[in-house]
């Protein structure tokens, strides 16, 4: 085919731009070819000298030594003159006779290793992730402490215990004026055990829970000042059927994931019967309510003591006792308040454990540590103080 090409009706020449046309140019090899015009002027004797030299470069040869105190490193490894031109011609096939004195190349050095990142400092604790709801894993307080070999069981102290002291007084002095002189500190134990529940669960803030826990314990209380103490059971567990049921369909309408509803199912069902179950302090006879007010007091002081474990509880449950048999002196209860007091300062204990427990904060000791010694006492109270006054 012809250089003569047409696109478009125009003539198109491939080597308009500039290029050369090879036709055009002679070429020339630089090794043998069939070219028999051009052979580069190499002699025989040149040519055996290269492969002499190739043979001797394969060969290890031992490294000079430096001789010692005379000159440099420098001087006793001299570098070969560079031969630019002979590298050149080398590059595109030469013979072996251009590069026949070898020139050194330098040696790569091998790459810095990359540094390490710095270590953590001991005092360092764990990265926590953020906080999710779409069931990321989460270190918690408790976890660090069980790593750590460190008890997630924090007990309140005596702040909280001065407070659950004041406040079980103030349920004593309200069941000796009458239903309506208990029901203010009563709502005020409801509201805390409400909203301590949900926070010593790790639900927080969790309004629409705590609001309904709290209202349940409303609705007690006004079932059983409807009804009156004799029907006392019915209006307490009536109540905490309905808010049951009340607590399902509201979290079977929850968007959250399945594991997410159930736990907050359970801590929402939890925390109002708790808060339902409070509401026994109004149900029971006033001098039952005023002997355990004062046996809790008793027991969570001696609990807060700066003694050892075993010798701490027992005093706690001798102090309980104490009190009963005290403030039964004061009602018509007699002796026999010694056993409500223990009983009452048994479950007091047992409420202060569970607020105790998973690494609890501050604000957990500031409402779950104060309610839960009066509202676990609560069932104690009504019934050891139907059985026995």
């Amino acid at each position: 085919m012809s250089n003569d090409q047409y696109y478009g009706g125009q003539q198109y020449d491939p080597y308009a731009n500039g290029q050369q046309n090879p036709a055009d140019v002679t070429q020339t090899w630089e090794g043998q070819t069939w070219d028999t015009q051009y052979q580069p002027a190499v002699s025989y004797d040149q040519i055996q000298a290269a492969q002499a030299a190739q043979a001797a470069q394969a060969q290890p040869q031992p490294q000079p030594q430096a001789p010692v105190g005379h000159g440099s490193q420098a001087d006793a490894y001299p570098q070969p003159y560079p031969q630019p031109y002979e590298q050149q011609y080398a590059s595109h096939g030469g013979p072996a006779a251009y590069y026949a004195e070898p020139v050194a190349e330098p040696v790569a050095e091998p790459a810095a290793a990359p540094a390490a990142p710095p270590a953590p400092a001991a005092d360092a604790g764990p990265a926590y992730s953020s906080p999710t709801t779409s069931g990321n894993t989460r270190v918690t307080d408790a976890q660090r402490a069980r790593a750590e070999g460190r008890s997630p069981i924090i007990d309140p102290g005596m702040q909280p215990a001065a407070l659950t002291a004041v406040l079980g007084l103030l349920l004593a002095g309200g069941a000796s004026l009458g239903s309506y002189g208990l029901l203010l500190p009563l709502v005020l134990l409801q509201g805390l055990t409400a909203a301590g529940w949900f926070r010593l669960n790790g639900m927080w803030p969790a309004r629409q829970g705590i609001a309904l826990a709290f209202l349940g314990g409303l609705v007690a209380d006004a079932a059983l000042l409807a009804t009156g103490r004799e029907h006392a059971a019915a209006a307490i567990l009536g109540t905490l059927g309905v808010w049951v049921l009340l607590c399902l369909v509201l979290q079977l309408r929850s968007h959250a994931d399945p594991d997410e509803r159930m736990y907050g199912l359970m801590a929402t069902i939890a925390s109002a019967a708790l808060t339902v179950v409070a509401t026994g302090h109004l149900g029971a006879a006033p001098d039952a309510v005023v002997v355990g007010g004062i046996a809790v007091a008793a027991a969570v002081l001696a609990r807060a003591l700066p003694l050892p474990g075993p010798v701490s509880l027992v005093a706690a449950l001798l102090a309980s006792a104490g009190a009963g048999i005290a403030a039964g002196g004061f009602t018509d209860l007699g002796t026999s308040g010694a056993l409500l007091g223990l009983g009452a300062g048994v479950c007091a204990l047992v409420g202060l454990r569970v607020a105790a427990y998973d690494y609890p904060s501050r604000f957990v000791h500031m409402t779950a540590g104060v309610a839960l010694p009066l509202t676990a006492a609560a069932p104690a109270v009504y019934l050891l103080g139907r059985a026995l006054a």
